[in-house]
């Protein structure tokens, strides 16, 4: 069961606590929200070029950009800064420790701009991409699916089926066996980039998995902190169905299957159950098989191979 999709809201207060950042001006603004998922540093612009400047991103200053802002005469700066601001970004931040910002600060000021700076020099570059991924997590649209997931040799792993088919029960069984649990029930997928799906939990629910019979355990409590992970990358779909008689069959097409989670396509494979299948194990062979398939390897392709040798023969 799929929950619509949400999409997130950032406001550049958010980006004040998380990076705690000094804020220079536009205190009032600090809630006019983000939409980007990706910052920018005003290069071209500085020179005139704005056919392509993304005006919704954050704007970065680094030492390149401040450096070259005070080589200007102070008219010429006026235009270069003015050229900028009047596109009202969501908000420059200045990173290195730079200095001599007054003239910034008013410009900032008069606009309604919030005018932020990092509280230690940093390298520019370094800070972007701590930026970057920060904005790309909150910002990502997501859905919330019923369902188990787990990480099994690094990868993320969607556990689903029917109410009561099984899937806390197995995934206690994956954790016995050294694999982690990221959600029970909920889980919610982030969608990072057209070929990325992350995992999570919804938060109410970390480190809990409730069992049948049992109760709910806390997995961390019971058999300590590699027992959890909080989010994981989407490798495999596998949906778990009750044991139908005469169905099953050995996969040797070429073709794979696929469930599309916000029009992202992830591996899908269906596992029966019955009782005294080891399904953990078979679980952990659909992880390795994948991981070989991504190298290149296919055990079908091999297979069909040797039999269209054997026949030429």
């Amino acid at each position: 069961m799929e929950s619509a999709i949400d999409v997130k809201i950032l406001s550049v207060e958010d980006l004040v606590r998380k990076f705690s950042l000094e804020v220079l001006a536009g205190e009032k603004q600090l809630q006019q929200t983000i939409t980007q998922a990706r910052s920018h540093r005003p290069g071209l612009e500085f020179v005139g070029h704005f056919d392509f400047f993304p005006t919704e991103r954050v704007q970065i200053l680094g030492r390149k950009e401040i450096t070259y802002l005070h080589k200007l005469s102070i008219e010429e700066r006026q235009i270069r800064i003015g050229n900028i601001v009047k596109y009202h970004p969501p908000c420059f931040i200045v990173t290195a420790g730079q200095e001599g910002l007054t003239y910034l600060t008013q410009y900032c000021l008069e606009e309604g701009i919030p005018l932020l700076c990092t509280s230690e020099p940093q390298r520019t570059s370094e800070f972007i991409m701590k930026l970057d991924a920060y904005m790309v997590k909150k910002l990502a649209p997501e859905i919330a699916i019923h369902g188990v997931c787990i990480n099994v040799y690094g990868m993320g792993i969607l556990l689903r089926g029917k109410s009561g088919i099984g899937k806390s029960e197995i995934a206690h069984t994956m954790i016995g066996r050294g694999h982690r649990l990221v959600a029970d029930d909920i889980v919610v997928l982030k969608k990072l980039s057209p070929r990325t799906i992350l995992a999570t939990h919804d938060g109410k629910t970390k480190e809990f998995l409730a069992l049948r019979s049992v109760g709910l355990l806390n997995v961390v409590r019971l058999y300590g902190r590699k027992a959890f992970q909080d989010e994981t990358r989407i490798a495999l779909d596998i949906e778990l169905t009750k044991w139908q008689k005469n169905s099953l069959h050995n996969e040797l097409d070429h073709e794979s299957r696929f469930t599309e989670y916000m029009d992202v396509r992830i591996p899908h494979i269906e596992i029966q159950l019955q009782p005294g299948r080891d399904v953990a194990g078979l679980i952990e062979a659909a992880a390795n098989n994948w991981l070989l398939k991504q190298e290149g390897y296919s055990a079908a392709e091999e297979f069909m191979r040797r039999l269209e040798s054997d026949y030429g023969s």
